[in-house]
């Protein structure tokens, strides 16, 4: 006989609705405040919060570097999959964390180069605007593409090209971005050297990226300025993989796993700690409070929830294995909410599968979750990795699990075995850019949050009342009774079939 049998049924998010509070004037959405801690700081710092409850997954068909760029400027954060080589992955990081900065580290060219030279730099990393520099770093001028024409130009030296360091307004040894800031607004130009004391390079401040600061409020970035990037890492490689990863300045990193309570994981987690106490590891994927003890006291810092309820997860029907996701929640947090009243350590909860709609995410962070991370959300997008394609006169984009066949040229080394999948591949209906759908579904979540009449996630926390809904409660809360034309009716098969 098993050793413990639990009668009572697990339940999945689908099975809860939120009950109202009394909505107070004050509770207006630009007062509703998302903001929540990414993972544990004990000096609360800044870039460990997100301002959005939402993380892309760590999958080869949702979080490449577009998606992370993207996403950390809307206040969010994708979790950079692992599933490559080391190099790829690193690079990916790199490209985020250099995308736009405060102060920016830029890639310099020689006098004596040739504008060919440089024109294939310019080709291989995007940049269209070089500081030149000579043999002992020395700032000497500034070349950028409206200063060359590839077709006239490519014999030429950068040196004959270049605006020289005379014609140039630059910043000598600023270190606050505010003055830099003005310093480039009073200049009419689009870009600002600032160089030491001895007139070398020290780095560059944008316009655009001034621009930027402005147009995405919400964006998450370090005391550089730069975005925040998260990476996955496995059980394998990850002696090789996280040195390379901090190597190009990475935040965080997430240990990649359909079940984290395992010594693999705690050898990860140790090691880490241990070489790289100031980064931050999360955890994960677990779904009792043996898990979450068993992660916190190994060190993690925040611990991902869920098991086998993913759309293109089938771990449970495989192996006989998961939980619904909102018991593992109320379990977990449970414990998380214990964990902290003994340590005064807050480890926050990161709801990981099984998350279909707005409303999942809502009652997901009401049950206890401090965000949530969603694949098939993300994976709609035009900055997900994958290419669109045309079926059946519909735009979509491929979508397919980690552990897929599709998967399969990793999944041998990251879970061991190689005779049975976890995931399938599919499709999914392209949704367009990401800042166009984001925003209508954080106002649906600030919605329902005034309905329950809290103003931020914590509130949500200690204030929400939810009641589990029948079969019938659920199909009379959709659509019902009336016909709603062959479009709108196609479209409610799908949403219930699917």
């Amino acid at each position: 006989m098993a050793k413990k049998i639990i009668d009572d049924p697990s339940r999945t998010l689908m099975e809860y609705r939120l009950l109202p509070g009394l909505t107070k004037k004050k509770q207006s959405p630009e007062n509703i405040s998302l903001r929540t801690p990414l993972v544990y700081s004990e000096k609360n710092e800044k870039k460990y919060f997100l301002n959005i409850p939402l993380v892309s997954a760590a999958m080869q068909s949702v979080s490449g570097a577009e998606m992370g760029i993207e996403l950390a400027k809307l206040g969010g954060a994708a979790f950079i999959f692992c599933s490559q080589s080391i190099a790829a992955q690193a690079k990916m990081i790199r490209k985020i964390k250099m995308h736009k900065a405060g102060f920016v580290k830029p890639k310099t060219v020689l006098p004596n180069m040739s504008i060919q030279k440089m024109f294939e730099i310019r080709k291989e990393t995007g940049y269209s605007t070089f500081p030149v520099i000579d043999e002992k770093g020395l700032f000497v001028g500034l070349i950028s593409k409206w200063d060359y024409d590839i077709s006239l130009h490519a014999k030429a030296l950068v040196k004959n090209r270049m605006i020289p360091k005379k014609d140039i307004e630059f910043g000598t040894n600023i270190e606050d971005l505010k003055e830099a800031n003005r310093l480039l607004l009073e200049s009419h130009k689009s870009v600002l050297p600032i160089l030491d004391k001895q007139g070398k390079l020290s780095s560059m401040v944008f316009r655009k990226d001034i621009n930027d600061l402005l147009n995405f409020p919400l964006e998450i970035h370090d005391k550089k300025k730069r975005l925040i990037a998260v990476a996955a890492v496995n059980t394998h490689d990850f002696k090789k993989r996280i040195p390379a990863l901090l190597q190009e300045n990475v935040d965080v990193i997430s240990i990649d796993s359909s079940d984290g309570f395992t010594e693999y994981q705690k050898d990860v987690i140790t090691w880490s700690n241990h070489h790289f106490p100031e980064l931050p590891v999360i955890g994960g994927n677990i779904i009792n409070k043996e898990g979450f003890r068993f992660l916190v006291e190994a060190g993690v810092k925040a611990v991902k929830v869920g098991m086998g309820g993913g759309s293109i997860c089938i771990t449970q029907e495989q192996k006989g294995t998961g939980r619904g996701l909102a018991t593992t929640i109320i379990k977990v947090s449970e414990e998380r909410d214990k964990y902290f009243s003994e340590t005064g350590i807050y480890i926050p909860l990161i709801a990981d599968g099984g998350v279909t709609s707005t409303k999942d995410v809502t009652v997901a962070l009401a049950l206890g979750a401090d965000y949530v991370m969603m694949g098939r959300y993300f994976a709609r997008m035009e900055e997900s990795p994958t290419d669109k394609v045309v079926v059946n006169n519909r735009v979509m984009k491929p979508y397919w699990g980690e552990g897929s066949a599709r998967a399969q040229k990793w999944k041998e080394k990251r879970y061991n075995q190689a005779k049975f999948v976890e995931g399938v591949e599919g499709m999914v209906e392209y949704a367009g850019r990401l800042r166009d759908n984001l925003e209508e579904t954080l106002a649906k979540i600030k919605a329902a949050m005034r309905t329950c009449g809290v103003t931020n996630i914590t509130e949500l926390h200690q204030q929400a009342v939810l009641e589990i809904v029948s079969a019938l409660s659920i199909r009379e809360g959709k659509p019902h009774d009336i016909y709603l034309g062959t479009e709108n009716h196609e479209q409610e098969h799908h949403e219930t079939t699917k």
